[in-house]
C-alpha cells in the first residue's frame, strides 16, 4: 500500500497542546466494531447517519479525487476516531477545524480532533483525498475492479476502503449522496435515484441519492460507457439498468435477464412484502476478471460471466431477494450471513416453482440426497460458518435446505407469514440468526431451536430420521433426480467460486468480497 501522511510534526504537537487536561477521561475509538470474523473492520465510538461524497474520476489513469463529509454522533467520549480507508489523505477536519491524522494497520485512518468529543456529540468529519485505487491492496486483495473504460467498486464484506472513508460494517448504516464528475461521454452509476446531471468544460457530473439506511458494502460506484435503459414498475418505482457497451457475446443474455428486474421484484413482494426502496435496477459492467454478483442496494452488480452460458434470471432473483434479506434487514455480525444467503437461495427455489421447473421440495430432496455423509459440504455450519467459509456453497444450499425443513415442520401458512413478517419487523436495521429463530418460534407457536440446530449448526449431515421427520428425501436414500432448474442454479454457483481474497461476494467464496464467489 502507498499512503502518504501530510501532517507536519509541529502541527501535530500544537494540536496535542490544545487538548485540555480534562481530555484524559477521553479514549481513542476502537479500530474495530467488535465483529469476531473481522476484528479490524468498522470502528468503535461513533455512528454515521449520512455520507456526502463528492468525487472526480479520470478513467484513463484511474485517478480518484474526493471530499467525503460524514455526519455522525459519538457513542463514547472520544479523543480520536478511526475510519476504514486506503487512499492518500491531504486534509481532515472535525466540526470545521483541522484535525491531525495518521494511518495504522492495513486500512485504518486515525483522526485526532483539536478538541475531544463528548459522548452524544453531533460530529461532522470532512476528509479530502486522492489516489489510484487499483494501486492499493489490503490483506493481499482489492475490491476495486478496473474495466476497459473505467472501474467498479463492488465487493463483500468490503469495498468502501478503495473509494471513500467509512465505518465499514453493516451495523452502521447511513443514507448517501454520491456526486461524481467524469469526462463527457462517460457515465457514473451509484445507488438510489439520479437527482441531476450537469456538464461543463468537458466534464459531466452525476448526482445520486440513497434515502434509506444502507450498509457500506452495499454502496457501489461504476464509471464507464454504458447503454442505459429506464422504466417504472407498476407502482411507479423508477428502474435504471445499465450494460457496458463492450459486453460482446454476453450482451444479449445479460439484457434478457436484467431487464426482467421489475417483473421479478413484483413477484418477490408476494413473499417478502412491499419493495422497501424508491429505486430499482441492475448493472453489468465489463468485469470478466470476477464471476460474482452482489446485492448492491437498489442496483445489484452482475458480472458478465453470470450470462456466459445464456440468460440467468435465477441470479436476478437471488440479488433482488437480498434487497429484503441482507439490505433491508442486514446482519448484526458477519457470522449471521445465513440470514442473507440462505433466504436469497431459497427465493431461487421458489422461482423454480413459479417457472414450473421443479418445486422447492424437489430441490431440497436433491440437495440432501446428492451429497454423501462424508462430503465436506456438511461440515460447514450455515448458522456460524466461520470467516473462511462465509460464502461457502453450503451457506447457500444447506442454508436453503434448512428453510425447507422449517417449512415442512411448521406448515406453509406460518412459514410464509414468517418470510413476509421478518423484513417488516427488522426493517432498515440489523438482526442475528438467534433473532430469526425467536421470531419463527413466536409466529409458529413451536419450539424450533432443536430443529434449526440440526440443520444450521451441526457439522454433520442430518441423519435419515431427522430428514424424514421434515419430509426431506422421503422418497428414499439413493439418488434423487435433479429438477429442471438445478442446472441453472448450479451454473450460478460455478461462477461464484473463490476469486482470491477474503470472501466470495466479492471475495470470500460466493459473491464478491475478498475474493468471494457464489452470488451474494
Amino acid at each position: 500500500m502507498h499512503r502518504r501522511l501530510i501532517a507536519p510534526g509541529a502541527f501535530v504537537a500544537s494540536l496535542l497542546l490544545a487538548i485540555p487536561a480534562s481530555a484524559a477521561s477521553y479514549e481513542p475509538g476502537a479500530p474495530g466494531i467488535g465483529d469476531p470474523y473481522y476484528p479490524a473492520y468498522g470502528n468503535g465510538g461513533y455512528d454515521v447517519s449520512h455520507y456526502d461524497l463528492r468525487l472526480k474520476y479520470q478513467p484513463g489513469t484511474d485517478r480518484l479525487e474526493g471530499t467525503a463529509t460524514l455526519l455522525a454522533r459519538t457513542t463514547e467520549s472520544l479523543s480520536r476516531l478511526n475510519l476504514d480507508f486506503l487512499l492518500d489523505v491531504s486534509e481532515a477536519r472535525v466540526n470545521g477545524t483541522k484535525a491531525a491524522f495518521s494511518t495504522s494497520g492495513e486500512h485504518e485512518l486515525e483522526i485526532t480532533p483539536r478538541n475531544p468529543l463528548p459522548k452524544g456529540t453531533e460530529v461532522t468529519v470532512v476528509v479530502r483525498y486522492a489516489g489510484v485505487p487499483s494501486a492499493e491492496k489490503a490483506y493481499g486483495f482489492t475490491s476495486w475492479l478496473r474495466t476497459p473504460d473505467g472501474a467498479v467498486a463492488a465487493g463483500e464484506p468490503e469495498a468502501a476502503w478503495w473509494w471513500f472513508p467509512s465505518n465499514d460494517h453493516p451495523l452502521d448504516k447511513a443514507t448517501y449522496d454520491v456526486s461524481v464528475l467524469v469526462p463527457d461521454g462517460t457515465q457514473a452509476l451509484s445507488n438510489g435515484t439520479l437527482q441531476s446531471t450537469s456538464s461543463r468544460a468537458g466534464w459531466t457530473r452525476y448526482n445520486w441519492r440513497s434515502n434509506k439506511p444502507q450498509a457500506t458494502y452495499l454502496a457501489t460506484l461504476a464509471v464507464g460507457r454504458f447503454d442505459i435503459t429506464t422504466g417504472r414498475t407498476e407502482n411507479g418505482i423508477p428502474i435504471v439498468n445499465a450494460y457496458s457497451k463492450d459486453l460482446g457475446d454476453d450482451a444479449g443474455a445479460a439484457r434478457a435477464s436484467v431487464e426482467r428486474t421489475g417483473e421479478v421484484a413484483a413477484w418477490l413482494t408476494e413473499y417478502f412484502g412491499p419493495y422497501p426502496y424508491n429505486a430499482l435496477g441492475g448493472y453489468v459492467p465489463n468485469t470478466p476478471q470476477v464471476g460474482y454478483a452482489l446485492e448492491t442496494q437498489t442496483r445489484p452488480f452482475y458480472s458478465p460471466r453470470q450470462f456466459a452460458s445464456g440468460s440467468n434470471v435465477s441470479v436476478v432473483v437471488h440479488e433482488l431477494a437480498h434487497q429484503w434479506y441482507g439490505d433491508l434487514v442486514s446482519v448484526a455480525g458477519w457470522k449471521d450471513i445465513w440470514i442473507n444467503e440462505g433466504f436469497a437461495r431459497y427465493a431461487q427455489w421458489l422461482w423454480s416453482e413459479h417457472e414450473n421447473e421443479g418445486t422447492a421440495q424437489e430441490i431440497a430432496d436433491h440437495v440432501y440426497a446428492s451429497r454423501a455423509a462424508d462430503d465436506p459440504f456438511w461440515t460447514v455450519r450455515p448458522g456460524d460458518p466461520g470467516p473462511e467459509n462465509q460464502f461457502h456453497i453450503a451457506v447457500y444450499d444447506r442454508g436453503a435446505l434448512a428453510l425447507q425443513a422449517l417449512r415442512n415442520e411448521i406448515g406453509d401458512a406460518a412459514f410464509f407469514e414468517i418470510l413476509k413478517g421478518w423484513p417488516a419487523k427488522y426493517a432498515y436495521g440489523n438482526a442475528t440468526v438467534g433473532d430469526f429463530v425467536a421470531y419463527a418460534e413466536q409466529v409458529s407457536g413451536r419450539r424450533l431451536d432443536a430443529l434449526l440446530d440440526t440443520w444450521l449448526y451441526q457439522p454433520t449431515k442430518p441423519g435419515a430420521a431427522a430428514a424424514e421427520r421434515v419430509g426431506v428425501a422421503a422418497r428414499g436414500h439413493g439418488a434423487v433426480k435433479a429438477p429442471k432448474s438445478w442446472k441453472k442454479i448450479a451454473a450460478t454457483n460455478s461462477v461464484h467460486q473463490h476469486e482470491g481474497g477474503h470472501g466470495a461476494e466479492g471475495g470470500h467464496g460466493a459473491e464478491g468480497g475478498h475474493g468471494r464467489g457464489t452470488g451474494r
